[in-house]
C-alpha cells in the first residue's frame, strides 16, 4: 500500500512543488488549499502524514492543527513556515504538531523529515492505546522520539531538553516510560569521577 501525504497550502505553486517532491520519493501526494478542506479530506482519506502551512487565510496552521488533533491524535503533522521563532514552535508542539520544515523548502531536508516521522508513526503502531497512561501526552512523546531519531548518537536528557521546549524532569519521565515499554535503551557512560552519565537510544 502506498504512503499518502496530505499537502495543505493556500499557494498553488507550493502545493505543486511539494507534490513533485512526494512523487520523487515514491509517495502519493494529495492536496488541500485550506485548513478546513484539509480536515474534511483527512476524515475521508486518512493520510499517513500531513504537510501543513502555517500562514493561511481563515484557518491558519495552528487552528488546523488543533482541529485535526480533535479527530486524529496519531497522524504526524509537519508544519511549513518561514518563522523560526522558538515561541511559535512551542505553541505548535503544545497543539499537537510533530515537526517543522522551514521555507523555502529544501527537498532533501523535507524528505528526511517525512521519513523520520513516518518511521516514528510506524513504531508507534498508530495506536492511541499505547498512550493511555496518566500524564503521558501523545504529542510530547512523539516529539521526544523524533529528537532521538534525528541524532546519530545516543542522547542525554540535557541534549534532548535543549532541543525541545520541554523541561528536564518531563524528558526524564517520558524516557523512563519509553524504557519501560522496551522502546528506549539506556547507555551508561562512566567518566573519571562522579556518577555515570546516562544516554538514551531509540530501539
Amino acid at each position: 500500500m502506498s504512503t499518502t501525504i496530505l499537502i495543505v497550502d493556500d499557494n498553488e505553486d507550493i502545493r505543486f512543488t511539494l507534490k513533485e517532491i512526494c512523487d520523487y520519493a515514491g509517495w502519493n501526494g494529495i492536496e488541500a488549499s485550506t485548513g478546513k478542506a484539509a480536515v474534511e479530506q483527512s476524515e475521508s482519506v486518512t493520510p499517513d502524514l500531513i504537510l501543513l502551512d502555517y500562514h493561511m487565510p481563515h484557518w491558519d496552521g495552528l487552528k488546523t492543527t488543533k482541529e485535526l488533533r480533535k479527530r486524529n491524535n496519531w497522524t504526524p503533522i509537519i508544519i511549513l513556515t518561514v518563522d523560526e521563532r522558538q515561541e511559535i514552535a512551542d505553541v505548535f508542539l503544545q497543539a499537537g504538531a510533530n515537526d517543522f520544515a522551514l521555507k523555502p523548502i529544501r527537498a532533501p531536508d523535507l524528505i528526511s523529515r517525512i521519513r523520520i516521522n513516518l518511521k516514528i508513526a510506524k513504531l508507534s503502531g498508530n495506536n492511541e492505546d499505547v498512550f493511555v497512561e496518566k500524564g503521558i501526552s501523545h504529542s510530547t512523546l512523539m516529539s521526544i522520539k523524533n529528537s532521538l531519531l534525528r541524532q546519530s548518537e545516543p542522547s542525554s536528557i540535557q541534549e534532548i531538553q535543549e532541543e525541545l521546549p520541554i523541561s528536564y524532569q518531563t524528558v526524564h519521565r517520558y524516557l523512563t516510560f519509553l524504557e519501560s515499554k522496551g522502546e528506549v535503551e539506556i547507555i551508561s557512560q562512566y567518566g573519571k569521577q562522579g556518577r555515570p552519565r546516562n544516554k538514551y537510544k531509540l530501539l
